[in-house]
């Protein structure tokens, strides 16, 4: 665990979860089934930070820096949880199996294949034909003819995840907020949960999760009101000068790309439209859908990006200093929008050091208001989640009362002969 820890914070190993470790004053190992930890100030998330996966020391050969990054072993990782790496297939499958010696007993399912399959209309015809037995559906499967989902159960559950469109607010054209304001005025969300959820959600306000006691209720969004919004942009000097149908300013036509990655058909779907949304009012978007690492790697963490589409995915505590606080910007880091608010600054630094619950939750509203009436994100949609699952898999157990329920007893889940296979 020492090892993990001093790779989490060398500055030299590309990692977005260093900021878990900032407040910690020493890591010691006095003897090897102990670690103890040392804080210069109270920090709450603690526990859960520590839930990081270990790094083994004699795996990795002891590696550091930039080499740890590049390491094989990145690509054939061991560690101590209910299943054990036994093959990753490029681009086809990884497939793992039972680990006998996990500390709650072997789970039930002896192997356990994740195929990699990167469109989800072709998951869903290996649905079809019977060839998976776990899979995440989009609203349109969802809604399929019943008799596609012979053999299966579907469930519907609150998911903590939200969607959003993300500015660059390096990028001239969203540093005004006259002009983030009328974007988020001239996208109605309504019609995204209609059109891209099929009803199976509902619009987002925010950070945090609606299930989450951090979320604030008492969030106002922006009306849905084209007209004030092409207002707005006229106050801020974007008129249609010459009459072709696009704002500009200063020979500058409004214009900017929002990219998103391929095979997410709600996100490529939310794409389009927004960019009918805002050429109403005269702003011209195009779309660009790229391969997930290109996605990531050339555009999202080099920051070369105007505006992107893209979800979080986000744990029960509502700790996201990660995400928003001002030093997190950077290249490989999860603030890549570039938001800074030194009033949001102080509520995340507070909200890791209070640990009376009332007064944290105080802290994270004020923290979903702010962040909100900023709009470095236009929050789109909170979607539910829709998995479905084989008849052959016994023992599913689903926590309603959470928005973290599907898939948390997986070890105890059982199959009738061969490994469970999901997407």
């Amino acid at each position: 665990m020492l090892y993990t820890y001093e790779r989490l914070t060398d500055p030299e190993v590309t990692t977005p979860y260093s900021s878990n470790y900032s407040l910690v004053k020493n890591v010691t190992a006095p003897d090897p089934h102990t670690v103890r930890v040392a804080y210069r100030e109270p920090f709450v998330p603690a526990l859960e930070s520590w839930g990081m996966g270990i790094v083994p020391r004699h795996v990795f050969g002891g590696a550091r820096g930039k080499g740890f990054n590049s390491h094989p072993a990145n690509r054939s990782p061991i560690g101590t949880g209910p299943y054990r790496f036994i093959r990753w297939d490029p681009d086809e499958k990884i497939i793992l199996e039972a680990n006998p010696g996990y500390f709650r007993g072997r789970p039930k399912i002896p192997k356990y294949v994740f195929r990699i399959i990167p469109d989800q209309s072709v998951e869903f015809l290996e649905l079809r034909n019977k060839s998976i037995d776990i899979l995440l559906l989009t609203p349109d499967q969802y809604h399929a003819y019943p008799e596609f989902f012979e053999g299966y159960k579907k469930y519907r559950l609150p998911r903590a995840v939200y969607t959003y469109l993300g500015f660059n607010l390096d990028q001239p054209l969203f540093r005004d907020k006259k002009v983030r304001t009328a974007l988020a005025m001239a996208i109605d969300k309504e019609d995204l949960v209609r059109g891209v959820l099929m009803g199976l959600g509902r619009a987002a306000t925010g950070p945090y999760l609606p299930l989450s006691w951090a979320f604030d209720p008492g969030v106002k969004d922006f009306d849905h009101d084209p007209k004030r919004a092409a207002e707005i942009l006229g106050e801020a000097g974007w008129t249609d000068s010459d009459g072709d149908g696009v704002l500009d300013r200063g020979g500058r036509p409004f214009e900017f790309t929002i990219i998103t990655n391929q095979g997410n058909k709600m996100r490529s779907l939310s794409a389009e439209i927004i960019q009918e949304q805002l050429a109403r009012i005269g702003v011209k978007v195009r779309i660009r859908v790229l391969e997930w690492s290109t996605f990531l790697k050339d555009f999202i963490d080099k920051h070369k990006f105007d505006a992107c589409i893209l979800g979080w995915s986000l744990s029960p505590d509502p700790d996201q200093h990660g995400i928003w606080h001002s030093s997190q910007r950077g290249e490989g880091r999860y603030n890549f929008v570039s938001y800074s608010n030194p009033e949001v600054d102080r509520l995340l630094e507070a909200g890791r050091r209070e640990f009376d619950p009332e007064k944290r939750k105080r802290l994270y509203r004020r923290t979903h208001r702010l962040i909100h009436d900023d709009i470095p994100y236009v929050f789109l949609y909170y979607p539910d989640q829709l998995p479905v699952v084989s008849d052959r898999v016994e023992g599913v157990k689903l926590a309603p009362l959470s928005s973290f329920g599907f898939g948390w007893n997986f070890e105890e889940w059982r199959t009738a002969g061969a490994p469970a296979r999901t997407p």
